[in-house]
């Protein structure tokens, strides 16, 4: 991110929190105490705004100016909340359709799931505040401008996002290579939220725990395991595939 991504100072900041801005996350200095900054605390919080705790050279090294222990960035888009955006959808009369991203940290890959997912007619992206890929100008560039067209909510956790879509009857389908069903062998019918999981370790296993299916893709090739995009497309598009190419949701 540029310089112009950055606010820099408390009572900046409280007033970008104030006035609505978008805030993609904080960084306070290690040991920094006050009630304006217990007031960005539970702001971010209320807002799942991801806060980092760093030493001060960190900030330093962001920018020369006075930042008073407090820098954040500013977020590249507007995040939509995802229970408003749920039953807005059944309100259209959709069949909600979700790609959720447990753990993803490469933004080139978050960037190409996007991109797939916009061209899919996917309903939104779902990521976690903490652990995660955010909305940087890399991940932007990379999805072709796709994160500016489909919606993101950004959760308090991927294992509190699946509770909730499940309670609004949302089949949450995870993805595995150690699993036993194959993915064109398995009834993946709307609605639907599909789970990618980090690139090191793949779905946690308290999300697996929560899935309703979990699927895979099968290999034959030495290599253990194909690069979650590509993975995201493929079955993306399966998803797409048994829903009816074009099919009304």
């Amino acid at each position: 991110m540029g310089k112009n991504n950055l606010i820099f100072g408390i009572h900046p900041l409280i007033e970008a929190l104030e006035a609505g801005r978008e805030i993609d996350k904080i960084l306070l200095k290690r040991g920094l105490r006050s009630s304006e900054v217990s007031h960005i605390m539970d702001v971010a919080k209320e807002r799942t705004i991801p806060v980092q705790i760093v030493p001060e050279e960190r900030l330093t090294r962001l920018t020369r100016k006075q930042h008073q222990g407090v820098i954040a960035f500013i977020s590249e888009i507007e995040y939509t909340q995802l229970d408003q955006l749920i039953p807005m959808l059944y309100e259209e009369g959709r069949s909600p359709f979700v790609v959720l991203l447990d753990g993803l940290t490469d933004v080139r890959n978050f960037g190409a799931i996007a991109r797939t997912a916009e061209c899919a007619g996917v309903d939104a992206i779902i990521i976690p505040e903490r652990g995660s890929v955010s909305v940087t100008a890399d991940a932007v560039k990379t999805s072709a401008g796709a994160l500016h067209r489909i919606p993101v909510c950004r959760v308090s956790s991927i294992q509190a996002a699946v509770t909730l879509l499940q309670e609004n009857g949302i089949q949450i389908v995870a993805a595995s290579e150690k699993a036993a069903d194959i993915y064109t062998e398995s009834e993946l019918s709307l609605p639907l939220g599909l789970v990618l999981g980090a690139e090191d370790h793949g779905v946690s296993q308290d999300v697996l725990r929560r899935a309703d299916k979990i699927v895979r893709i099968p290999q034959v090739g030495a290599i253990g395991s194909l690069n979650v995009s590509v993975a995201g497309g493929i079955l993306i598009y399966e998803v797409v595939r048994q829903a009816g190419l074009g099919a009304e949701r």
